[in-house]
């Protein structure tokens, strides 16, 4: 099986074709998704997973501000960090290959193929979604990938490093200088 036939087989995200529609503004409503990723309307958490799948479906985001896009309206809402959270990962081998697969509070999955998927801003990991989307990796997630990086150093910094689809991922750096 071709590397990219293996990563397509893997990633499962689904997002409604918003960049075809073109609805007028409605205004904001009271949904947030907090710094974990978890939704709320209306100062109540939303339980129902199907719901925020929805939701999370027709999100799309227009410089620093979010808005749930129909083909009938568009509507903003507040979005305390990033949109969606890796809750879980695991590493497929086949044929040869491992592949880190990553899971989002929305049940969605993605591929670590892309060096540039992971971005680190203020030492915390987010995953590049594509569309001017991020997921936040989780604590427990970041502690479970510290445990299994390689490290490398290159002068003062530490980098560690994780492989999926035959790339290196650097998910941290410790300067000795600090």
């Amino acid at each position: 099986m071709q590397l990219s036939d293996l990563v397509q087989s893997l990633e499962q995200r689904k997002h409604a074709p918003t960049e075809q529609w073109n609805p007028p503004y409605c205004g904001e409503i009271p949904i947030q998704i907090d710094q974990n990723g978890d939704w709320w309307y209306a100062g109540s958490v939303i339980q129902r997973k199907r719901l925020v799948q929805l939701f999370a479906s027709v999100l799309v985001r227009e410089g620093d501000d979010y808005f749930l896009v129909t083909p009938v309206e568009k509507v903003k809402i507040q979005v305390a960090d990033a949109p969606f959270m890796v809750t879980a990962w695991k590493t497929i081998e086949r044929d040869q290959q491992k592949i880190i697969q990553l899971t989002l509070n929305t049940d969605e999955t993605i591929v670590l193929r892309d060096p540039s998927q992971i971005i680190l801003k203020d030492d915390i990991p987010y995953i590049d979604l594509g569309q001017q989307m991020f997921a936040k990796v989780h604590r427990n997630v970041f502690y479970q990938w510290l445990e299994v990086a390689e490290q490398s150093v290159k002068g003062s910094v530490t980098e560690m490093i994780l492989h999926s689809a035959g790339q290196a991922f650097v998910i941290g750096r410790v300067n000795a200088e600090k």
